[in-house]
């Protein structure tokens, strides 16, 4: 068994390293192929430009993690550390964030699973609530937010991008894990009352390991959002420090270094790579759950 797991282990690793090096050559062929102006059809612009400006080299682009920060400069920083700063500021958010959205998710799972009337009530709402433009709702909850004390402490600016991180984190988790405790057939749940389990004991001894392979791919959805909710809550909301400012001061560099632009970008893809290879690793560990046929 562990050495299948070591398998399936290596072998997504290497489709990771596969998937790069194919988006990489896919890249500068790209260069190589399309005019520098792009392809224009009856006048709209149908395949976009390929000139050094819009698309760098991917030789320029890494060359620029080693380049100091501030040209000319004396500070010995670097725009790798720089990004690596910023990414590790994000993600501790990002992970603030989705604790809380998982908790919030998983409550709102329990309570529509042990009373079909408050899944009547409240999932329409849940769905709903993933319709609002998150661009639109950063800069509302900064706004609400500012005034506001939680047992005598005050809020915090960070508090309200790792509030829009839990907010787009507790979605899948609340419909993951819904569909996920509603799934043992009705003959198991019937055995446990027979037995006179109670509600809890139902749920620990057979919801709960039954929803693992609907809540592990969850969490997966789940720590990706909670990684986009934060650069963006980051942009919104202006608070410094993070990725999403970071992104913003580059791109405003990117005509004299169009280069530059596209480290805190690589950095925002690592980030999320962090975030779901994480969950991934909790889902090893919860492997003897899945069933046989996912066993493999």
């Amino acid at each position: 068994m562990s050495d299948r797991i070591l398998g399936s282990r290596a072998g997504r690793a290497a489709m990771v390293v596969v998937a790069l090096v194919l988006l990489a050559a896919l890249w500068e062929a790209y260069k190589l192929v399309i005019p520098e102006d792009g392809v224009s059809v009856g006048g709209s612009l149908v395949l976009p430009r390929s000139d050094d400006a819009s698309m760098p080299h991917l030789s320029e682009i890494f060359g620029v993690f080693g380049r100091s920060e501030v040209s000319g400069s004396a500070d010995s920083s670097t725009v790798l550390s720089s990004v690596i700063s910023a990414l590790w500021y994000s993600l501790r958010l990002a992970a603030a964030g989705f604790i809380v959205g998982v908790l919030v998710g998983f409550a709102l799972a329990l309570a529509m699973q042990r009373a079909r009337i408050v899944e009547r009530a409240l999932l329409p709402y849940v769905v709903l609530s993933q319709t609002v433009p998150l661009i639109a709702l950063a800069p509302l909850v900064y706004g609400w937010s500012g005034n506001l004390t939680i047992f005598g402490a005050e809020w915090q600016p960070w508090m309200s991008v790792s509030a829009i991180s839990a907010y787009l984190a507790f979605f899948p988790v609340a419909v993951g894990a819904l569909r996920g405790l509603g799934s043992p057939p009705p003959v198991q749940t019937e055995l446990l009352d027979c037995y006179a389990a109670s509600w809890w004991q139902t749920l620990v001894r057979l919801r709960l390991p039954a929803s693992v392979p609907y809540l592990v791919p969850a969490l997966r959805l789940a720590a990706a959002a909670a990684v986009i909710g934060a650069i963006v809550a980051e942009i919104s909301t202006g608070l410094q420090g993070g990725l999403g400012r970071l992104i913003i001061s580059y791109a405003q560099q990117a005509t004299g270094d169009p280069a530059k632009v596209y480290a805190p970008i690589a950095g925002a893809a690592l980030m999320g790579l962090l975030a779901v290879g994480s969950v991934s690793g909790l889902g090893l560990a919860l492997r003897r759950y899945d069933p046989p046929e996912a066993r493999g």
